[in-house]
């Protein structure tokens, strides 16, 4: 399965990007800020990196160049004007493509196989450049190819949206997710819910995990994360 990270804080723009990767065939993790991009870049391993120049708490250059100082993850910078791309080549933050706003959707995807298969990566689902299928946390295991939920090697009666879920959490093991990244996570399973949908889920999921219940970890007003440990 083939991660693409979508960095951008326009809600609007990231729904739509992130829409047409999953048509085709692309897990996608999502941050609005700069500080985020870092933290799931560490913790997700994507295989490329959406990533828009203007971003709160840390520009998309600086981003970009704390990236590339510890690896050569694919990257292509989304920027608002035709004259910054010349700017940012000459800087030579070692972006691997350009897309400039307005963009269509179909481009960007277009782009991003490209790049990938320039990296050596996969052009869609089920590529070898991406996230492993099988996750572990203490006893639980959770298979997103399978779609399968097992603890202690027995298998859980789970719903699809509630493999969904639990998939976002173990892709990112001890990291906190908000409500909004795993409503997300559900696609149009969800559509047109709020996120208190999420917290529905994870209630059944808790039952569901009885005596380990306590691997779905809440953390007051931020979100759900999944522990390391159980």
């Amino acid at each position: 399965m083939t991660t693409i990270l979508i960095v951008e804080d326009e809600a609007r723009l990231g729904d739509i990007l992130e829409e047409y990767l999953r048509r085709e065939g692309y897990v996608t993790e999502r941050a609005m800020t700069g500080p985020r991009a870092l933290e799931l870049w560490r913790a997700a391993r994507p295989a490329l990196m959406l990533l828009d120049l203007m971003l709160p708490g840390l520009d998309g250059l600086e981003v970009a160049r704390r990236v590339r100082a510890e690896s050569a993850l694919p990257i292509i910078m989304m920027t608002a004007r035709d004259e910054e791309v010349d700017r940012l080549v000459g800087l030579g933050i070692g972006a691997d493509d350009y897309v400039v706003k307005p963009y269509s959707p179909r481009e960007v995807v277009a782009r991003v196989k490209a790049v990938l298969r320039r990296a050596g990566g996969a052009a869609g689902a089920g590529g070898g450049f991406g996230l492993p299928t099988l996750h572990h946390a203490g006893p639980l295991s959770v298979d997103t190819a399978a779609f399968e939920v097992r603890v202690n090697g027995e298998a859980l009666d789970v719903t699809v949206a509630e493999v969904r879920l639990l998939s976002a959490l173990a892709r990112t093991p001890g990291v906190v997710r908000t409500r909004a990244e795993l409503l997300s996570a559900l696609g149009a399973l969800e559509r047109g819910t709020d996120e208190r949908a999420v917290d529905a889920h994870v209630k059944n999921l808790r039952r569901k995990l009885g005596e380990h219940a306590e691997l779905l970890d809440t953390v007051r007003g931020a979100g759900y994360r999944l522990r390391l440990e159980g």
